[in-house]
């Protein structure tokens, strides 16, 4: 896989990403997002340039305890044109909605008559995370006929590595990782390129636009 560096965007980003939203869908479309230490912060800067038009559902894994995710969807959701929330066991996926796995739960997501189901569990952790992203990413994985695109952002460690490899075998994933110039920590982007399933490598404020080109594709 070649793996691309996203050159400069001009001061028109919002705009750029508002005439690719207007493209259309050609398929269904899942945008996955992993990060850890510095998330708050990354995630602000990337859900507030994505427009309320949008059509795919938005899938977050921060790591950080009970009570702080629920106060973070809240916080994001006054900021974005996309409704921001903590996820609910068994509600179903909307586009330009985005979910934040609860502090202490796995985040799954289940397949249901045509339809995509928020599935909480908390069976035990994995590399001492829950959530953790890898649990999200082979989630997703087994989904049918849906074109994945998975960031993963600043933190320490590798949670979502060994998920972004479960993601290729469907052949339908487009990856990108954020650059180390824009991370607080570079941890898990850092692995996530050293599995060599990364599309893009992207700062911070490129993001947002990598999403949306990758979400004007046919697939």
């Amino acid at each position: 896989m070649i793996l691309r560096e996203v050159p400069g965007i001009s001061p028109s980003m919002k705009d750029v990403l508002e005439n690719s939203a207007q493209r259309g869908t050609y398929r269904k479309k899942l945008i996955c997002i992993g990060t850890s230490t510095g998330g708050p912060r990354a995630l602000q800067v990337v859900l507030s340039s994505l427009p309320s038009s949008i059509k795919a559902p938005i899938l977050i894994v921060q790591h950080m305890p009970p009570v702080f995710t629920k106060s973070l969807a809240n916080r994001l959701n006054t900021i974005c044109q996309i409704k921001v929330k903590e996820a609910e066991e068994g509600e179903i996926l909307e586009n330009g909605i985005a979910y934040i796995a609860p502090g202490d739960f796995h985040f799954l997501i289940e397949e249901k008559k045509n339809t995509m189901m928020v599935k909480l569990s908390k069976s035990q952790t994995v590399n001492g995370h829950r959530p953790s992203v890898d649990v999200l990413f082979q989630s997703v994985s087994k989904l049918k006929g849906i074109d994945i695109i998975a960031v993963i952002m600043t933190g320490m460690g590798t949670d979502g590595s060994k998920g972004l490899k479960d993601l290729s075998k469907t052949g339908r994933l487009k990856a990108i990782a954020e650059s180390e110039e824009s991370c607080i920590v570079y941890g898990m982007p850092k692995a996530a390129v050293a599995t060599n399933y990364v599309n893009e490598v992207a700062s911070l404020e490129q993001i947002a636009l990598v999403i949306m080109n990758y979400m004007s594709l046919k697939g």
